[in-house]
């Protein structure tokens, strides 16, 4: 165990600190020269029988509860989502190069967008997400069909090959796709590279159930993940049915993915670089771990989208492209870091 895991409620409060921390920081930075004490006196004036002047003006109130607060607390509810996903899958296939992408999610995702993208006229903006989420949704669903058929599920590996099928056939699909309607790929290649762009709060208010169910029902499992850490057949000795739990898992998991994917387009690295970084902190539990990857994956694509849309603005870097950016290098360094130790 380590030093910091010794002390839970010290590090929880730390990573939520670092959480509100982030939401601030993205909810002011911008163009539109809100005030800390501005925002705090709008926020203030929002509650029950309170009535104060915050000092901003009618335009600024329309930015700060249309645009900035919807978009940052979408960042937050995808960061979470993915990491805690993301450690999920990890601890599920006992694999820490897992992601929620791991099983076809991303795949089916993009070819569900791809498609809705090229059909525009007959879907609208609108068909694009509900397109995405459910062609994750049915690349999972082909995965474990594959798996069952190939190996009964007798093992994670089975359904680890089966999710790299599948997501090669979605790919090969979508690039089939995307030849035919040459005219859309500028719109198919923002959306794969991420975006965090709202319609106010619709976006948030379809993909918010998703999110706490998905990650309610992770943070119930915590301690079976860390049962089943030692192996299928000793977690079946204690009391646990591996297929079960793997099973509810996966499936919430890439739930809560495929709602946060058809919301806010492919960002990479999010899953495997947060749960990384805090078990080099508080060691592989999942007791920590699973609440902390909720809170700092929320905490680390908020800033990525400040960055996103402020290193070249008044344009906008795809979100993206910031996680990779950051993301590739920590995957290098812990890489190395392994190499190493073995």
């Amino acid at each position: 165990m380590t030093r910091a895991a010794r002390h839970p409620a010290l590090v929880l409060g730390a990573a939520a600190l670092v959480l509100v921390v982030a939401l601030h920081v993205g909810v002011l930075v911008g163009p539109a020269g809100l005030t800390v004490r501005g925002v705090f006196l709008e926020l203030i004036d929002a509650l029950p029988f309170v009535d104060v002047d915050s000092g901003l003006t009618t335009r600024q109130q329309a930015i700060l509860w249309n645009i900035r607060m919807p978009r940052v607390a979408l960042g937050a509810l995808v960061g979470a989502m993915l990491a805690i996903a993301g450690a999920t899958y990890q601890g599920v296939f006992r694999n820490p190069l897992a992601d929620p992408y791991l099983l076809g999610v991303s795949s089916g995702a993009g070819l569900g967008a791809t498609l809705a993208i090229a059909l525009g006229g007959a879907l609208g903006a609108a068909g694009v997400p509900v397109a995405a989420f459910a062609g994750g949704l049915v690349a999972v669903a082909a995965t474990y069909a594959l798996g069952r058929s190939v190996g009964g599920m007798r093992s994670e590996v089975v359904i680890i090959l089966a999710g790299v099928a599948v997501a090669a056939f979605a790919n090969a699909a979508q690039t089939f796709v995307q030849q035919l309607y040459d005219d859309t790929l500028r719109q198919v290649y923002t959306w794969l590279l991420g975006r965090l762009s709202t319609d106010g709060w619709s976006d948030v208010v379809v993909v918010l159930p998703y999110v706490v169910v998905s990650a309610a029902v992770i943070l119930l499992h915590r301690r079976m993940l860390d049962v089943m850490a030692v192996g299928d057949v000793e977690a079946a000795s204690l009391g646990v049915s591996p297929a079960r739990v793997r099973l509810v898992l996966v499936c919430v998991a890439t739930l809560g993915t495929a709602a946060v994917v058809g919301a806010s387009g492919l960002i990479g690295f999010v899953g495997i670089v947060v749960p990384h970084a805090i078990r080099l902190i508080v060691g592989p539990g999942h007791r920590l771990l699973l609440p902390l990857s909720l809170m700092i994956g929320a905490a680390f694509l908020v800033l990525a989208d400040v960055l996103a849309r402020t290193v070249m603005s008044p344009a906008e870097l795809p979100i993206g492209v910031v996680t990779a950016a950051v993301g590739a290098p920590f995957f290098l360094v812990v890489l190395r870091r392994h190499r190493g130790v073995s």
